[in-house]
Order: C-alpha cells, then structure tokens, then sequence
C-alpha cells in the first residue's frame, strides 16, 4: 500500500538524523577538541530541530491521519501509529524555535559540567541547570497531566508510569532495603584496586568477549561518564571511564554498558522501519545493562571463570584467594557516587534523585538549594557525608542533559531485572553452568526471543506480563539481595 510506503520513508528520513546527531554526540563525547564545543552545540540544535519539524509538520499530521483510518494494517503498524500519535501531540505542543533553544542549550551545558565537575565548581554550571528546569517545567505543561507535573516527563522514559506507582514501589524497596543495609558487616580485607588503564582496557575487551558483546558491530571508548549509543544498528558503541586507583569501576561499567548495547543490537531489525526500533523503555533498558553487570558479572560463576586470568593481568592479586576477591567485588556499603554503588545500596541513590527532581518540577526546590538538598539526603538515606559537589551533586551528567524523568529507571531496571533473570533461571536450570562456562549463546538467544527483538513493540508492563506472568514487583529483587547479602 502507497500509505505504509510513505509511513515507512518517513521513519528512514528520522533514522538518517538520529545517525548523523548520534555519531556528533559521541565524538563530542570522545574524541572532540574543546574549542569545538560551542559550534558542535549548535550543529546538533540544528539537526535535532529539523528531525523535530518532521515528527510535527502539518504533512507529517495528515500521513498520521491517513494511517489512523487504514483499515488494513498489521498489529506492529497499527502500535506503530498509537506510539507516533502520542508522540506527536506531544511533540506538536512544543514551539519549533523553543525546542531549538532547548537544545543548543542542553548540548551546551553537558560540556559545562565536564568543567564544573573537574573544577568542583557548582556555579558556574547552576545557571544552565536553572534554564533547564524552567524548560522541563514550561515542557509539563504543555504535556499535560492530571495529577503532578513530573507525570508528564516520565513518558519520554517509562511510558505508562506515573508518580503515585514509584511512590509506592519505591517507598516499599527502601522499606526492605534499609534493615538489609544495616545488617551488613565491614569487610575484613583490604584489596589493592588499582590498576593501569591501558591493563584496564584489555581486560575489558576480555570480559565483553566472554559475554559474547559483537564487536563487529560495535567498539569500547574513553570518556568522562559512560555511556552507549546507538549509531545504527549494526553499529551500536560503548564507552566506560578508567580509573587507576580503582579497576573495578571500568570493569563492571563496561559490563553494564555491554548490557545496553546487547539489547540495541537484538532488536529487530525491521522494527526501525516503523519507528518501534529501541528499547521499550529506558527501565527494561537498564534491566539489560544491570542483568549484564550484577546478575552475571558480580555472580559467583562469571568471577569464578575469569579471576584466573585477572590474576595474571594483576600481580598484587596473584596470592588472593577467590573468595576474598569474590567478597571485595561483591562488598556492600553506603557511598557516594552512583555508578560506584554496589547492587543493595543502588536504589536509594535513584530514590535520592526521584525526590530532588520532583521537587524542582513541582517548584518546591530551587536549583540554589539543589546542594544542601542533596548532601541532606545522602546523610539521611545513606548516612555519608558530601565532601564537595563534585562527589554530591554534579556526579551525573543527567541534568545537564535535560534528562528529567530518567533516573527512576534504573532503579526500575534492577527490579525489573530481578523479575526477568528469577524466570530465565526457572527456565534455564543450567544458567550458572553456561555463565561459569562462558557460553552464553543459550542466554543471549533467551533474551533477544523473549525481551530484546520485541523493541517498542510492547509496553515495559505488557513486556513484563508476558514474560514473567506478572506485574512488576520488588519481590524477586528483595529475595535475590537477601539470599546475597545476608543469609550466605
């Protein structure tokens, strides 16, 4: 049919941005000369409205209503056009030219915190932070939303969700968290962690073969916070940060970024041609990078494979036994930094963000009182102290993305990963066997079968209910941190 033919080139126009925009942010990310910034900031506003024009102009509103009333369409086309819909009454709310503003500025202030954080110089980053919050605040409203302005940014990340679920969830896993944290011992052994980066990076490279990471469609870079991205599909790029004084955070970060790019690269192909490319959510997403990090590469069978050969790479662990290295891997404790956290503690870092990020939507927080907010917090919840705001507050490069509504996912994503692995183990009853053994073919054919080629072709809930047979639940995460953390 001509109209499914026009909705598909119109997909293949996006597709032909999204590439061209991705592949400048990771060069911004990686590789750009810093006097570079300013104009790439506005290279990247430009492409980004023109793919926005696209997704709200008045050719792209009559292709919509043409595909709304044609009868003849396939399940995934008849999703395809409920998805594009609510996007584009979204989209269309947003002026053109406040959207290239929103842009330019938001490339502009990720660049300015890379130089706050180094600096530890909150000031100079709080003025575009302050921009960005009047923008998400100003972009709730045009969204629309019934019950509390931060219901409107979570579709962007967690379609279906709202305030008043995280609430719940989240006040149920801090409830069980908390006495779990305070059961734990200090540890009795001090590890030597450091490493060089240039070791750091070959044992990376050797973990993602383990894993079973395609590199041939894929590549392992440098940068200040990790991340991936999708170029395209056959081109889906990680990135992780060394640290020489502590190996462990390149090591499972790259784990975790592994996870992410595994998912993108399982996708179904033909799901690009109709927009449903992509993960179903940015919660499922994590639940695939913390599957990857936590449930296989902090598990006892994964180290257990690869600490022979670690132990080569590091002379000052060569007369540790395993189950000393397995205990520092896998040691638990409140701390500062996020990405640092280990799996009991994690979530009350996301829940930290939650709170601070509803309050400056709902307008109960100013950005000036954004430090004090967060070093309370983190005394309260994790009771640590922040020594400055390079460790507290500037820590993530979220904000100065504009990504408000992103951080409850991945607290959604441990739970979620909880649900999934408890039904992939239940499943595969030699899931330990074929991670010591590094054979991960039977595990990756799992979840790109039941998870990874669905896409956007299902929402996180009807994801979750047809693979686990039921709602999301913090049940399996509370009964995995338990098993791990206080009973062994």
């Amino acid at each position: 049919m001509e109209i499914t033919k026009q909705w598909r080139e119109h997909f293949k126009q996006l597709r032909a941005f999204d590439e061209a925009i991705s592949l400048l942010y990771w060069d911004m990310r990686t590789q750009m000369p810093e006097q570079s910034a300013p104009l790439r900031a506005e290279t990247i506003g430009y492409l980004s409205t023109e793919a926005f024009k696209r997704q709200t102009s008045d050719s792209f509103a009559e292709l919509l209503a043409e595909m709304t009333a044609t009868e003849e369409l396939t399940p995934t086309e008849v999703r395809s056009v409920d998805v594009a819909k609510t996007q584009y009454e979204r989209n269309a709310k947003i002026p053109p030219a406040e959207y290239q503003a929103y842009v330019t500025l938001v490339s502009e202030a990720e660049t300015a915190w890379e130089k706050a954080k180094d600096k530890n110089d909150w000031g100079t980053f709080a003025p575009y932070l302050e921009k960005i919050v009047a923008f998400q605040r100003k972009f709730a409203d045009y969204f629309g939303y019934e019950t509390h302005p931060y219901d409107a940014l979570l579709y962007d990340y967690e379609p279906g969700m709202t305030v008043e679920q995280l609430d719940e969830l989240f006040q149920t896993l801090r409830d069980e968290l908390v006495p779990l944290i305070r059961q734990l011992k200090s540890s009795k052994h001090e590890l030597d962690w450091s490493m060089e980066a240039a070791v750091q990076e070959q044992i990376c490279h050797d973990w993602m073969r383990v894993v079973d990471y395609d590199l041939s469609r894929g590549r392992l870079d440098a940068t200040v916070h990790p991340f991936e991205i999708t170029i395209n599909r056959r081109d889906v790029r990680i990135t992780t940060k060394y640290d020489e004084s502590d190996f462990r955070n390149a090591l499972f970060g790259t784990m975790h970024e592994a996870g992410h790019a595994t998912y993108e690269q399982q996708i179904d192909e033909a799901l690009d041609e109709v927009g449903l490319g992509g993960g179903a959510s940015m919660g499922i997403h994590e639940s695939q990078s913390l599957f990857f990090e936590n449930f296989v590469g902090r598990s006892e069978a994964f180290l257990r494979s690869v600490y022979p050969r670690l132990q080569e790479r590091h002379p000052a662990f060569q007369d540790i036994d395993f189950d000393t290295f397995y205990a520092g891997v896998n040691e638990a404790k409140p701390s500062l930094i996020r990405i640092e956290a280990d799996e009991l503690t994690y979530s009350l870092h996301i829940i930290i963000r939650y709170e601070l990020e509803k309050a400056l939507i709902q307008g109960d927080l100013t950005v000036a009182e954004l430090p004090n907010a967060w070093n309370e917090k983190y005394r309260e919840y994790l009771g640590v102290e922040v020594p400055n705001d390079a460790k507290g507050v500037l820590q993530d490069v979220h904000w100065a993305g504009g990504s408000f509504g992103y951080f409850p996912s991945y607290a959604l994503g441990l739970i979620y990963a909880a649900q999934l692995t408890e039904t992939l183990k239940s499943e595969r009853s030699d899931f330990e066997t074929l991670v010591h053994e590094g054979e991960f073919g039977p595990i990756k054919q799992w979840l790109e079968t039941n998870v990874h080629r669905h896409g956007k072709s299902l929402t996180p809930n009807e994801l979750i209910k047809q693979v686990t047979g039921g709602d999301i639940s913090v049940r399996p995460l509370v009964r995995y941190l338990t098993k791990k953390y206080v009973t062994e």
